[in-house]
């Protein structure tokens, strides 16, 4: 029987994959702490890898990594206005479209934008808008593209941050950058920057003050852009956490300027030698 010599002949003895795969966490520790070592009630963020122009055929780009949350932003224009009954004589306007790829989440998803990507859509959105000098681009449009390739928690908070980014490496005049923060409320306690577990988790508490907040922040100006909040929390509880968002984004304002500050000088043409 002729044997095709060009095939690679696979072992004759092989072991399935999932044995390898190491499963994640299901459930919350029952003392109390974190599974990622962090302590509660601190302004604890997680590390954060930070990268700018990845993607060359966008205006900008940015590629942002918080712990095993990995998100990256394409931002194209400005350009002309695609439906002309829309244009605007004396403004421009921003379009955010933010979608979690298939394999991002635990259960696989659909390329299909459901609901909830078109909610937070429109929460980059808002977040963005005030920081953006949109007077500068009349009868213009600027689309800012967000793809999550894998969320642990905390994805539309770092969404934000990271179309900020985007938006400063296209040149994009802004009155300031835009980032983003959220926490989960505990009682009395909370968790800064959450993961997925975190924030999905089936065994917190029932009573008062479970819930979660994002906060979209302007450093610089020390404004807030926007602010998206769930569950039952009280003014008191709810004023903390606004206050401890903004300074998880002080925490992490020193990265993404180092992070911008490095792709200016890549992309500056190298000095003329006479």
């Amino acid at each position: 029987m002729p044997t095709d010599t060009k095939r690679v002949r696979g072992p004759e003895v092989s072991q399935s994959l999932s044995r390898f795969i190491c499963k994640p966490e299901t459930t919350l520790p029952s003392d109390g702490t974190r599974v990622d070592g962090r302590n509660r009630d601190q302004v604890d963020v997680r590390p954060v890898f930070v990268r700018c122009g990845l993607v060359s055929q966008a205006k900008g780009s940015a590629y942002i990594e918080a712990g095993n949350t990995k998100l990256i932003c394409c931002v194209y224009g400005p350009k002309e206005t695609e439906r002309k009954d829309e244009t605007d004589m004396k403004c421009g306007r921003l379009f955010a479209d933010m979608r979690f790829a298939p394999f991002s989440c635990p259960e696989r998803g659909s390329w299909i934008q459901g609901s909830q990507e078109k909610d937070l859509s429109l929460m980059v959105l808002e977040s963005l808008q005030p920081a953006v000098c949109l007077h500068k681009y009349p009868r213009s449009q600027i689309d800012v593209n967000v793809m999550v390739l894998e969320n642990n928690g905390s994805a539309l908070a770092h969404a934000i941050t990271c179309a900020s980014l985007a938006l400063a490496d296209a040149g994009i005049e802004m009155y300031d950058l835009v980032l983003g923060c959220s926490i989960r409320q505990d009682g009395a306690s909370y968790l800064i920057d959450p993961t997925f577990l975190e924030e999905s988790g089936s065994n917190w508490a029932s009573g008062e003050n479970q819930g979660s907040l994002t906060v979209s922040f302007l450093p610089s100006l020390n404004q807030i852009s926007g602010l998206q909040s769930d569950g039952e929390m009280g003014e008191e509880t709810l004023t903390a956490g606004v206050r401890t968002c903004i300074e998880g984004c002080y925490k992490l304002y020193p990265v993404i300027q180092q992070a911008l500050v490095k792709a200016v000088r890549g992309a500056a043409p190298p000095p003329s030698e006479s």
